[in-house]
C-alpha cells in the first residue's frame, strides 16, 4: 500500500491564529474543535488549554490539503526547509490582474511580499510572488 500526505503541520507562535489565516487563503471555514472530537480529545485528558494551542485549517470537500498548527518550543529564527507554493488560478497560469488581486487578498489577511520574481528558469518563465504569513513562514504565490 503507498503511503497518503494526511497533514501538513506547521509550528506556530499562535496556532489558532495562523490556522484562521491560512483557511481564509484557501478558503475554508474557520474549524474549531467542534462535537464529537471536541469531547473524545477532552476524554483522553486533554485540556480546555490543550485543545488552545492548537489549530486547523481542513477542506471541508476533503479535496484540498488538511493543515495542522501545533504550537512551537521556540521562536522561528532561519528560512523554512519547504514551503508550499500557492496558485493563484487553480489549473491556469494566472493573468498579471489576478495574480496582483490575489496577492492583495491574502496581503489583507495578514500575509507579507518579500519580493517579486520576474525572470526564467531555462526555457520557462517565472512570475510570481515570495511571500510570508504573518509568522514569517515563507510560501510563493503563483
Amino acid at each position: 500500500m503507498d503511503s497518503k500526505l494526511a497533514n501538513i503541520t506547521f509550528y506556530a507562535d499562535d496556532p489558532p491564529a495562523l490556522a484562521r489565516f491560512w483557511a481564509g487563503v484557501f478558503g475554508y471555514p474557520e474549524a474549531e474543535w467542534e462535537e464529537p472530537l471536541k469531547r473524545e480529545l477532552l476524554a483522553t485528558g486533554l485540556t480546555e488549554e490543550d485543545l488552545a494551542a492548537r489549530g486547523l485549517a481542513a477542506d471541508p470537500e476533503g479535496v484540498g490539503p488538511r493543515l495542522f498548527f501545533h504550537h512551537a518550543s521556540e521562536p522561528k529564527s532561519r528560512r523554512n526547509r519547504l514551503h508550499l507554493d500557492i496558485s493563484a488560478t487553480p489549473g491556469r497560469v494566472p493573468s498579471h490582474a489576478e495574480l496582483e488581486a490575489e496577492k492583495d487578498r491574502i496581503v489583507g489577511l495578514g500575509g507579507k511580499v518579500v519580493r517579486l520574481v520576474d525572470q526564467s528558469w531555462g526555457p520557462w518563465p517565472e512570475h510570481y510572488y515570495q511571500m510570508q504569513d504573518p509568522e514569517g513562514n515563507e510560501f510563493c504565490l503563483q
